[in-house]
C-alpha cells in the first residue's frame, strides 16, 4: 500500500506542487513532506565552477599516481596507449553529454536523475546503483595504493596497510561530517598540491626517459603481437579498464549540483574544465613513467611514478606528494558516494533514514555505511581487483547514462538546456560503444570479480523490484522532475 504526501519539494519552482495520484509516495507513517525534506536538505551555493573543476580532477588525480601501470600487463605500452586514447575519446563524449544533462536537470542524483527522467524508475534506479557500485569500491582499490605510498615512504614504521585503510576513512569522514564548503577547500587544496607533483615528476622523468623502454616486454604468441603490442590486438581491450582509471568517476561533478551557485552554468563549466586538465595530465603520466621506468617494470608497481624515478630527492618529493594525490581521490569519492547514496535515500529507492542530514548539512549515514564497507573490502589489499570492479560500475553506469541522453533529446527535444551537447546524439553514442566493450572487458581481466559485481547489482535491484519500487517518495526532486515531464506531456 502506498500514502501519499502533497507539498512543496526541495526542485526547480517550476516543478508542481503535489504529485500525481499515480505517483510513488513517502512511507507510511513518515512527516509532511516539508518536514521530511528538511531532514535531508543540503547546502546551497556553496561552489562556483572552479571549485566543480578541482572536484572533478580530485576525482580522478590519483589515477595518475597509481592504478593505470597495470593495463601494461594486459596490453602492453602500446594497447594501453591505444586504449587510452579510445578512452580519452569516450569520456570527453561523456563529459559533453553530462554536461548538457547536467544543465537541465541539476540534482544531487547526478547519473540517477538523469537516467530516471529518461529511462523511467527502473532505469533510474538500474544507473544509481552502478554507480554507487563504483563509488564504494574505488575508495578502497585507493586505499591500498595510499597503504603501498605509506609503506615505501617508511611512514610511522607502518608495514601492514590495513592501519592506514582505517585511519583514511575515520579522518576523512570525518571532514566531511564537518560539512560541504569545508571539504571541498580541501580537496581543492590537497588537488593542486597533486597537480604541481606531476610537474615534478615530468621534468625529473624527462632526464631518465628513454623510448627503449616503452617495448620492453617481449612480444607473445597472440594474434597481431608484436614489441608495440607484446600481447596482440586483444590486449587493447583487455587494457581498457585499468585507461578507465585515468579518467574514473569525473562523472561524479554533476552530484555537486544542488550544493552549487547556478548550476545550470557552473556544472557545465566545472566538469569539461577538469577533462582538459585531465587529458594532458593521462597523456604526461602514460608517456613519461612508462619510458623512464620501463613497461615491465611499471606493470606491477603499486607507486609506478617513484619507481620510474629510481630514487633521489625527485622521487622522495613526488612520493609524498603522490600520497596526496591519492588522498585527494579517495577524499573526493567519498564526497561522490555520500552523494549518490543520499539521492537515493531520499527519494525511497533505498531506505531513507540514509539521507538524514546533520547540522551542518551532511548526510551522516550516507558517508558512513558505503565507508565501512570500502574499508572492509580494502583488507583484501587487492588493489588491481578493486579497480575492475570499480571500473565495471562506472562503465555500465555510462551505458546507461549514455542511453538516458539519446532517449531525451529523441523523446524531449523541446525540454529546456542550457548547454547542449556538440554532435547531439552521435557524440554520446559513441561513448555508449566505447563504454559497452568496456563492460565486456571487466570480464576479460578479471572474470570473477566482474561476476560479483553483477551478483551485487542483480540484488539491488531485486530489492527495487520486491520492496522499494512501492514506496518511493513523490516528493524528492528527482520523482518531481518526472512527474513535470508526465504533466507537460499529457498537456501537450
Amino acid at each position: 500500500m502506498v500514502d501519499h504526501h502533497p507539498g512543496q519539494p526541495a526542485a526547480p519552482s517550476s516543478a508542481p506542487s503535489s504529485a500525481p495520484s499515480s505517483a510513488p509516495s513517502a512511507p507510511s507513517g513518515s512527516a509532511s513532506d516539508q518536514e521530511y525534506l528538511a531532514r535531508r536538505t543540503l547546502r546551497t551555493g556553496t561552489a562556483g565552477w572552479v571549485l566543480l573543476a578541482g572536484l572533478g580532477v580530485s576525482y580522478v588525480i590519483s589515477g595518475d599516481y597509481s592504478g593505470w601501470n597495470f593495463g601494461l600487463a594486459e596490453g602492453g605500452f602500446g594497447g594501453l596507449a591505444v586504449a587510452a586514447v579510445v578512452v580519452a575519446a569516450m569520456y570527453l563524449a561523456l563529459v559533453l553529454g553530462m554536461a548538457e544533462l547536467s544543465s537541465a536537470l541539476p540534482a544531487a542524483g547526478g547519473g540517477y536523475t538523469f537516467a530516471r527522467r529518461a529511462l523511467g524508475p527502473w532505469g533510474g534506479f538500474a544507473t544509481g546503483t552502478a554507480i554507487l557500485i563504483e563509488y564504494a569500491i574505488a575508495p578502497a582499490a585507493i586505499a591500498t595504493f595510499i597503504g603501498a605510498y605509506v609503506e615505501s615512504l617508511g611512514l610511522f614504521g607502518i608495514t601492514d596497510g590495513w592501519w592506514v585503510y582505517l585511519a583514511a576513512y575515520v579522518l576523512f569522514i570525518g571532514v566531511h561530517l564537518a560539512g560541504v564548503g569545508e571539504a571541498l577547500k580541501v580537496m581543492f587544496v590537497v588537488t593542486s598540491v597533486a597537480l604541481l607533483g606531476l610537474v615534478v615528476f615530468g621534468v625529473a622523468a624527462l632526464a631518465e626517459f628513454d623510448a627503449a623502454n616503452l617495448t620492453d616486454i617481449a612480444p607473445t604468441g597472440a594474434a597481431g603481437a608484436s614489441e608495440l603490442l607484446p600481447f596482440g590486438y586483444l590486449g587493447i581491450w583487455a587494457s581498457l579498464p585499468f585507461a578507465i582509471w585515468f579518467f574514473l568517476a569525473i562523472e561524479g561533478v554533476p552530484l555537486a549540483a544542488e550544493e552549487t551557485a547556478d548550476p545550470e552554468r557552473n556544472v557545465p563549466r566545472g566538469i569539461i574544465a577538469a577533462m582538459v586538465v585531465l587529458l594532458a595530465t593521462c597523456a604526461l603520466t602514460l608517456v613519461l613513467a612508462t619510458g623512464a621506468g620501463g613497461a615491465q617494470a611499471m606493470s606491477a608497481s603499486g607507486n609506478p611514478l617513484v619507481e620510474a624515478l629510481g630514487g633521489g630527492a625527485a622521487a622522495t618529493v613526488v612520493n609524498y606528494i603522490g600520497l596526496a594525490g591519492l588522498v585527494a581521490s579517495f577524499f573526493s569519492i567519498i564526497y561522490a558516494y555520500s552523494r549518490q547514496l543520499f539521492a537515493l535515500s531520499r527519494a525511497g529507492y533505498l531506505p531513507t533514514s540514509l539521507s538524514v542530514t546533520n547540522r551542518r548539512r551532511a548526510p551522516v549515514l550516507a558517508l558512513v555505511v558505503p565507508g565501512v564497507v570500502g574499508f572492509a573490502l580494502s583488507l583484501t589489499g587487492q588493489g588491481a581487483l578493486l579497480l575492475n570492479m570499480a571500473v565495471f560500475g562506472a562503465a555500465l553506469s555510462y551505458v546507461l547514462m549514455m542511453v538516458s541522453h539519446v532517449v531525451l533529446r529523441v523523446r524531449e527535444p523541446d525540454m529546456p538546456r542550457p548547454y547542449r551537447t556538440p554532435g547531439g546524439v552521435a557524440t554520446t553514442g559513441f561513448a555508449l560503444v566505447v563504454a559497452s566493450l568496456a563492460v565486456v572487458a571487466t570480464f576479460l581481466v578479471d572474470p570473477v570479480a566482474a561476476l560479483w559485481c553483477l551478483v551485487v547489482f542483480t540484488a539491488f535491484m531485486a530489492y527495487f523490484g520486491l520492496h522499494s519500487r512501492h514506496h518511493l517518495v513523490a516528493a524528492s526532486p528527482d520523482e518531481e522532475f518526472a512527474a513535470l515531464a508526465r504533466a507537460e506531456e499529457d498537456l501537450g
